[in-house]
C-alpha cells in the first residue's frame, strides 16, 4: 500500500454531516473487509452497505486502499481510546510508591478493560474478523501495526512492570514473564464464540448474565493469582 493520503472533509457549515457519512462508510467497511477480505470487498458493496453513491465514497477515501487505511486507523484509535483512562491510572501508580493493593487494583483495571472488550462489545466480532485476516497474512499489515506500535507494546510494558512490582522481581525475569502470558491467556478462549468454550460451557451464546459472570470470575481468579505471587514484606 501506498502512504496513506489527508481524508477530505465537507466545507464549513457541513462537517458533522460528513463526519457522520465518513464514519457510516468506515463502518460499513470495517464489516465488508472482515467478512470478504480486501480483494473480495468493492467499493461498490461498501458505499452500498453504508447507503452512500460511489463517488461520496472517492470523495471521502479516494479509493479502497484509502478506506481500508481509514478502517485500519479507527479501530487502533478506537480501541487505544478505551485503554487510555486505565493506562493512565496504572502509569501515575508505578511512578509514586504505591502499595501492592494498589498495584494489583491496577493491573485488574487494565484487565477489566479487555474483558469488557471481549465479552460486552457489540462491535468486537466485526473487528475481529478484520484483524484476524491481518494476522493470518492475508491482508496488508496497517491495523494490526497501529495497534502493535500505539496499543500492544506500551501495554505489555505497563502490565509487565506492574507485575514485577506487585512479586518483587524484574521486567526481565524470565517467570514474571511467564505469569504475564498466563494471565493474558486467560481471556482467549472467549475471543471467538461460538467456539469451543461454547460447548465447554454448554451454552449457545454469551448474552450480558453470562458475560458478566466470565468477567467476575476472571477477575476474581486473576487477583487471587496476583495476591498470591506478591511479595511478603
Amino acid at each position: 500500500m501506498s502512504p496513506s493520503k489527508r481524508p477530505r472533509h465537507s466545507s464549513a457549515g457541513g462537517y458533522a454531516r460528513g463526519d457522520e457519512t465518513r464514519q457510516r462508510i468506515i463502518d460499513a467497511a470495517v464489516t465488508l473487509f472482515g467478512e470478504h477480505g480486501y480483494a473480495g470487498a468493492s467499493t461498490r458493496d461498501i458505499a452500498a452497505a453504508a447507503g452512500v453513491n460511489a463517488p461520496a465514497l472517492q470523495y471521502y477515501f479516494e479509493n479502497k486502499e484509502g478506506v481500508y487505511r481509514a478502517c485500519a486507523q479507527f479501530i487502533a484509535d478506537d480501541i487505544r481510546g478505551r485503554f487510555e483512562p486505565a493506562m493512565q491510572q496504572a502509569s501515575g501508580t508505578l511512578k509514586g510508591q504505591s502499595s501492592t493493593a494498589v498495584l494489583i487494583d491496577a493491573f485488574l483495571g487494565i484487565h477489566e478493560v479487555v474483558l469488557d472488550m471481549v465479552l460486552t462489545d457489540s462491535q468486537a466480532s466485526k473487528r475481529r474478523l478484520f484483524m484476524v485476516r491481518e494476522v493470518a497474512g492475508d491482508e496488508p499489515l496497517v491495523a494490526s501495526q497501529l495497534l502493535e506500535r500505539r496499543l500492544k507494546q506500551p501495554l505489555n510494558k505497563l502490565r509487565l512492570s506492574l507485575l514485577a512490582r506487585i512479586t518483587g522481581t524484574t521486567t526481565r525475569d524470565p517467570i514474571t514473564r511467564i505469569r504475564l502470558l498466563t494471565l493474558k491467556g486467560q481471556i482467549l478462549p472467549f475471543f471467538h464464540p461460538p467456539g469451543a468454550c461454547l460447548d465447554a460451557l454448554g451454552w449457545k451464546e454469551i448474552d450480558a448474565a453470562k458475560g458478566a459472570l466470565l468477567k467476575a470470575t476472571v477477575m476474581e481468579q486473576t487477583r487471587t493469582l496476583l495476591e498470591s505471587w506478591q511479595v511478603r514484606g
